[in-house]
């Protein structure tokens, strides 16, 4: 019974604190650029109102790969909740993220096409160090079970502040900010208008909104681990580490996908590593 009050719960209120969370985004990035800024529940009126309009696809399979890309996300959102195994969640995370890739592709949009090309390169970046976090976890608890975290003697930001750090980097390009808005932008000013999103609208983009609200909450879910074991604490530094990517959104320039790729392939796998080897001197004591 309590499994499934959690369940509503997760399906209820993710939605609505990601839809917060834009509104908030949006708030705060106008008072950074001197705007007022649009209301607080300008996300939800914007999805109510794509909900409202006709559903123009370029083919049917389009809408299928966004149904996907929702469903997996939530999926991943529900195993986090329920406390899994962290590389299960890792897996359905990332097919959600390839299923839109390919939905993107199916629109034979050459805006889309580049999209989903550079959001494979996105993929690429982050997913070593999503699997260095998982071996770090591994490492230091004897399990990929996320319930482990919670008997843990000691936060897990107390062993791999370098990794998270790394985490903060892969929330960015996983909220696709600057410097890293390059497959898809929220701000729409980039040369590829929507990128992989372009030729989606009406209900079909109301769909991927709506996941990208249950994502808010999974993305920051994800830095709450870093100190589950006082859930307090740990909300607190999730919320601190989004707030901070929207500063650096606001104070940053889009860089090219290669900047991109070899900051994760040699900063940000390195600085994992060196923290994954501490991890493995505290597990031999």
């Amino acid at each position: 019974m309590n499994d499934i009050l959690t369940i509503i719960l997760v399906l209820i209120g993710a939605p609505i604190i990601g839809c917060l969370a834009s509104g908030i985004d949006r708030k705060i990035t106008a008072r950074l650029q001197g705007r007022v800024g649009p209301p607080l529940l300008q996300p939800y009126y914007d999805v109510k109102k794509l909900l409202s309009k006709d559903n123009m696809v370029v083919n049917p399979s389009q809408n299928f790969y966004v149904v996907v890309y929702l469903a997996f996300i939530i999926l991943s959102l529900f195993m986090l909740v329920f406390k899994q195994d962290f590389l299960m969640i890792i897996f359905v995370y990332t097919v959600a993220s390839v299923a839109l890739v390919v939905g993107g592709m199916s629109t034979g949009s050459p805006y889309a096409r580049i999209g989903s090309s550079r959001e494979i390169m996105a993929i690429l970046s982050y997913e070593p160090v999503l699997i260095l976090y998982a071996l770090a976890i591994y490492l230091l608890t004897g399990t990929f079970k996320l319930s482990a975290l919670l008997d843990a003697s000691s936060p897990l930001l107390m062993y791999t502040p370098l990794i998270f750090i790394a985490m903060i980097v892969v929330l960015n390009i996983k909220l696709k900010k600057s410097p890293f808005d390059y497959s898809t932008s929220h701000h729409g000013h980039q040369e590829l208008i929507k990128g992989m999103t372009t030729e989606y609208g009406g209900p079909g983009f109301a769909t991927i909104e709506i996941a990208h609200f249950y994502e808010y909450v999974f993305l920051t879910g994800l830095i709450f681990l870093f100190w589950a074991s006082t859930p307090v604490i740990g909300v607190l530094i999730g919320i601190i580490a989004y707030l901070l990517v929207i500063v650096i959104d606001n104070i940053t320039a889009r860089v090219y996908w290669q900047w991109m790729l070899k900051l994760s392939w040699t900063i940000l796998l390195v600085i994992s590593l060196v923290n994954i080897d501490t991890c493995t001197l505290v597990e031999s004591n």
